[in-house]
């Protein structure tokens, strides 16, 4: 299923195909505090139509997932990191999907702050 998404003043706008299956909430320092709700999906699903230009970085702990965010309005809709085995992979903040009701959405735990 095609999904459209982006921060909270638009100026980053993506698409993605994904079944929003699996969808984790995560209980790492990061995750738990931002109230991420995640999807991953492989790059070529995923497809940023503009903002580039505004993301800016984040990177914590391993360094292995470029936390971006855009530098407007401070959203992070999507991040880009390496999966255990990895592959490359984008982290979809569901929540920043259009037209996502995020108390429909029934996520399963994830212990990353024991990771």
């Amino acid at each position: 299923m095609k999904h459209e998404g982006g921060c909270h003043c638009g100026k980053v706008r993506y698409s993605v195909e994904t079944e929003l299956e699996p969808l984790i909430r995560c209980n790492c320092s990061h995750c738990q505090a931002k109230g991420f709700v995640l999807t991953f999906v492989d790059p070529s699903a995923f497809t940023l139509h503009q903002g580039e230009d505004a993301l800016s970085e984040y990177r914590f702990a391993s360094e292995n997932i470029q936390h971006l965010f855009c530098s407007n309005c401070g959203v992070e809709s999507f991040a880009r990191g390496k999966a255990p085995d990895g592959t490359s992979k984008i982290a979809i903040n569901v929540h920043c999907l259009d037209g996502i009701d995020r108390f429909s959405l029934t996520p399963m735990d994830y212990p990353g702050r024991d990771k």
